[in-house]
């Protein structure tokens, strides 16, 4: 059955291996096809490094490439960037190179397209020059749909939410007016330069705006505005690198686990920032400030909403990020499973922290195999299927206990939601360590299953000659 489920394909971060051929692949005196290779090793890097992969996981796909063109390499990565320095024996000096890794806006194809060239590296090991250029229209490809698509994706993800939170369909339109508003705001702000603490700033400002007007002006239809705002956190939440902040400190990255860390900080600050100035000024302008009920929005009732729910937000949030369809689908699902097993845990009596981890780790499984059925990265499937459980409405708790001078149960709720946050990371890591588990044993010995590359003439082995050998 497992077999059925995850074909036989891996995904590329678990199958890293020295060069599949019986010869080095370039001449290592050559020092343009080296620095070729470094730079294509980099670039690879690059791609899945700023969209959120943890520091191992890149540091393994930069040493793949290398590898798989005959170079030993040290490898460093931090948060911003990656310096490789490559072994040529001892009568040459080390090649080292650096890049520099700027931040971009989420392209699941991208990534996903990475991880195909990847592969073809693998199997087939074309020419350093034929794979960057292969890389170059890769990286330089436009998003695969229009901008207004992904504004969609991510008003849609809002409005999912606030029906998973039971807000009725008057709260999942108004949500989905307000998200709009969000990402056109905040695009229109980037384009100009502005940092993306008072993106993030401005974000919660518009989420807070529309629940203080309903709170105002529409009382009388018994309607939780709360809602809004705490979809609102969730969407601006669910951008953020939180999952590879904590897979670094969990598997030995520190320093780049607490840079990460701090812009998560950063940037949740700034939405915090937002949403209090508004209620601020809403106070002294007499407008009414929405109210938040503290008991657990999520239970076992209208199971079926919720479920549809959770499929939807992950999916509108894969969509947002430019996800292929057949990602869309994996999403999809890991959503639905990540509220059907967090709606069990906590029936069985326990709390929000630990049902989130167990749902994040069955997630993170579920992200490791069907990534392998759909050869999309297990990074798009797991951050996707994590969204439903955000806790935007714990942050809005805490917010709100903070504002009427409920101190110690307004911390609690913000340490609440900082302890969830962490629990859905460290889930989705073991989760993956348990998928590549479940694989790595039959994969290491299935060797022969993987086809060697086509070299054509003669190679170059640092400094003796050897016939290629086609299979």
């Amino acid at each position: 059955m497992v077999d059925r489920a995850v074909a036989e394909r891996i995904a590329t971060a678990d199958a890293v291996v020295e060069a599949p051929a019986p010869v080095q692949p370039i001449d290592l005196t050559d020092d343009a096809k080296v620095t070729q290779v470094l730079d294509l090793a980099e670039r690879v890097g690059e791609v899945v490094l700023s969209a959120g992969t943890a520091v191992t996981d890149t540091t393994d796909q930069v040493d793949f490439i290398a590898s798989t063109y005959g170079l030993k390499c040290d490898i460093d990565v931090t948060y911003n960037s990656i310096r490789i320095s490559a072994e040529r024996g001892p009568a040459l000096p080390p090649a080292s190179t650096m890049r520099v890794v700027h931040y971009r806006s989420l392209d699941f194809t991208r990534l996903a397209a990475v991880d195909r060239l990847t592969r073809r590296i693998r199997r087939e090991l074309p020419p350093p020059d034929e794979a960057l250029a292969a890389l170059e229209d890769i990286t330089t490809a436009p998003h695969p749909y229009n901008r207004w698509v992904a504004t969609f994706g991510w008003a849609l993800m809002a409005a999912a939410i606030a029906l998973l939170l039971n807000g009725g369909l008057l709260i999942a339109l108004i949500s989905f007016a307000a998200t709009t508003a969000i990402d056109r705001v905040n695009r229109r702000l980037n384009h100009r330069g502005l940092p993306f603490f008072f993106q993030h700033m401005m974000g919660g400002m518009i989420a807070a705006l529309p629940a203080v007007l309903v709170s105002t002006f529409l009382r009388d239809l018994e309607l939780d505005p709360a809602l809004i705002i705490a979809a609102g956190i969730s969407v601006l939440l669910a951008g953020l690198q939180l999952v590879g902040a904590v897979e670094d400190a969990i598997t030995g990255a520190p320093i780049t686990a607490a840079a990460r860390m701090l812009e998560v900080v950063m940037m949740t600050g700034g939405i915090i920032a937002g949403i209090v100035l508004t209620l601020r000024v809403s106070e002294l302008l007499n407008l009414t400030v929405p109210t938040v009920s503290m008991s657990s929005a999520r239970d076992l009732t209208n199971l079926p909403l919720k479920l549809l729910a959770g499929a939807i937000t992950s999916a509108a949030f894969a969509l947002a990020c430019y996800a292929e369809r057949r990602a869309l689908a994996a999403a999809a699902f890991s959503g639905a499973a990540a509220i059907v097993v967090f709606l069990l845990v906590q029936h069985a009596g326990f709390g929000p922290i630990v049902s989130s981890g167990v749902a994040a780790v069955v997630v993170g499984l579920a992200g490791g195999l069907l990534a392998r059925r759909s050869l999309t990265p297990p990074l798009v499937v797991a951050v996707a299927g994590i969204t439903p459980l955000l806790p935007g409405l714990r942050v809005y708790r805490g917010l709100y206990a903070l504002l009427n001078d409920e101190q110690l149960f307004g911390i609690n709720q913000l340490f609440s939601a900082i302890a969830v946050g962490c629990a859905l990371a460290a889930g989705v890591t073991l989760g993956e360590w348990i998928a590549r588990d479940l694989r790595r044993p039959r994969i290491l010995l299935r060797f022969g299953a993987i086809r060697r590359p086509r070299l054509r003439g003669l190679v170059s082995t640092g400094g003796h000659a050897a016939r290629s050998v086609r299979p």
